[in-house]
């Protein structure tokens, strides 16, 4: 595969060139105001940060077309961004080059009731999106719990899931079509407002979760689904994990309830989530806690879930079980899962917010084995996610006993063997978070070779001059 310089510079001309392409207004330099954002994303740790050459922001199609023209000509490298909300570093540009930020393709194109699609820019915001959809009575089932500040054509390069996934599943369940320009500027569409299509290699699914290596994606063609009108919460608290944990296969099988979520919360979340908001809840009380949700359009069915819930929860010795009786109650509840990763960002910038997943009778003993590893490292790892898929959010923090230099010694480390003892367990190390350059040199601790070297070889059939997203998901070579 063909490279360019890590040092590579953008010409004068060049500049020029993209200038004309989507106005002088739209290429910032370094002299920018808020250039400096375009060079991270949510990964606390600023090693993983990189600051772009120019950030180009197009408006069309056609011009994110005619900048890859360009920028495959001179062998520049493009890293596409669409909010800046990942947490693997995806949209850091770690070789330079151009920073493609979509943020001004922000269009909902069209919401199409007949057929129970939409067609949205990629730099659409989740939750505008979702705030449109509800005069519709629709609503967008795939999207993650940064719904407030993420964009859609993230959560498509992503495959981004969320707190209600163990229902509704993640983004590429909703993923009909993509409009998407190729590393050497060529535009063209892949599925459409259709539901069935077994025509030719199912490039859609292949370019789904691709984090922008593959293709930058210009439009998505999304699957809409009725607005639940009926929901219940409800938040039960334990005195210790394994109690809490124990109630998760409870639901599913003597329950038979799918419930829309049931969100994880360990000690340290718990505590230090309710501290931060406040919280009334006999959380003091708690080593544990769970958010449990039911939603439906038939009132009664979702009271009966809610009341196999609750009667579930209640056979795990909880030190409280409440439901939410309004939907400011409910949005209460959430609001303390939403705050966790805040609460530990609180604690401790030195951190690692991992996003492990394993089959889901795995998550006890998966439990188990991270609170071994914070012992044998001296090193707390507060823990929370979607339970009920198998998504855990492992997250070290530094121990302040420890120096900084210590932390960034061992921290690999710790990873490798969180990773190991995910794999064995028959999991992986991303559910949604992706790869991108935090996680690749890791890919080889679950994945086989055979594996690796065949996704090397579709990058470079579609990508051959190797400037689109360099760096990111492949372990460098």
């Amino acid at each position: 595969m063909q490279s360019y310089q890590k040092k590579h510079r953008i010409s004068d001309e060049t500049r020029r060139r993209l200038e004309e392409i989507v106005g002088a207004s739209a290429v910032l330099t370094s002299e920018a105001k808020k250039f400096e954002r375009y060079g991270k994303d949510q990964v606390a740790d600023p090693k993983y940060a990189h600051m772009p050459d120019l950030v180009v922001l197009p408006r069309t199609t056609d011009e994110v077309a005619a900048v890859m023209k360009v920028a495959n000509q001179e062998r520049i490298p493009v890293t596409p961004r669409g909010a800046g909300s990942g947490l693997s570093g995806g949209a850091v540009p770690i070789e330079g080059g151009i920073c493609l930020s979509l943020e001004r393709m922000n269009s909902i194109i069209e919401i199409d009731t007949d057929n129970l699609v939409a067609v949205v820019e990629p730099g659409v915001i989740t939750h505008e999106f979702d705030t449109a959809l509800a005069p519709y009575g629709l609503f967008f089932a795939g999207y993650p719990m940064s719904e407030e500040f993420c964009s859609i054509g993230g959560n498509v390069a992503e495959n981004a899931g969320g707190g209600r996934a163990i229902k509704y599943g993640v983004t590429g369940n909703y993923v009909l079509g993509l409009e998407v320009v190729t590393p050497q500027g060529e535009v063209f569409q892949v599925g459409g407002k259709r539901l069935k299509d077994v025509t030719g290699y199912d490039l859609r699914h292949l370019l789904v979760g691709s984090e922008g290596t593959l293709a930058i994606i210009t439009k998505v063609i999304i699957r809409l689904m009725p607005r639940p009108t009926h929901r219940v919460s409800l938040v039960a608290l334990y005195r210790s994990v394994s109690e809490a944990i124990a109630v998760i296969p409870a639901i599913m099988i003597k329950g038979r309830v799918t419930p829309t979520s049931v969100e994880f919360m360990d000690r340290i979340c718990l505590h230090e989530s309710c501290k931060m908001l406040k919280e009334t809840l006999p959380y003091q009380q708690a080593d544990a806690m769970l958010l449990l949700e039911a939603d439906g359009n038939d009132e009664a069915s979702v009271a009966r879930d809610a009341v196999k819930l609750e009667q579930i929860a209640g056979e795990y010795n909880p030190v409280t079980v409440l439901r939410a009786e309004t939907p400011e109650e409910s949005e209460r509840f959430w609001k303390i899962r939403k705050q966790v990763p805040w609460a530990i960002r609180n604690l401790s910038a030195d951190q690692s917010l991992e996003d492990i997943s394993v089959p889901v009778a795995a998550i006890p003993d998966m439990v188990e084995a991270l609170y071994a590893l914070g012992r044998k490292y001296d090193t707390p790892i507060p823990c929370f996610g979607h339970a009920a898929d198998g998504n855990l959010h492992a997250t070290p923090i530094r121990n302040p006993e420890h120096s900084a230099e210590h932390w960034q010694d061992m921290l690999p480390k710790l990873l490798a063997e969180i990773y190991r003892e995910t794999a064995h367990r028959g999991g992986t190390i991303s559910g949604e978070h992706g790869i991108g350059h935090k996680r690749n040199a890791y890919l080889p601790l679950v994945m086989e070779a055979a594996q690796i070297e065949t996704m090397r070889r579709i990058k470079q059939a579609l990508d051959p001059n190797d400037i689109l997203t360099p760096g990111k998901i492949l372990p460098v070579a």
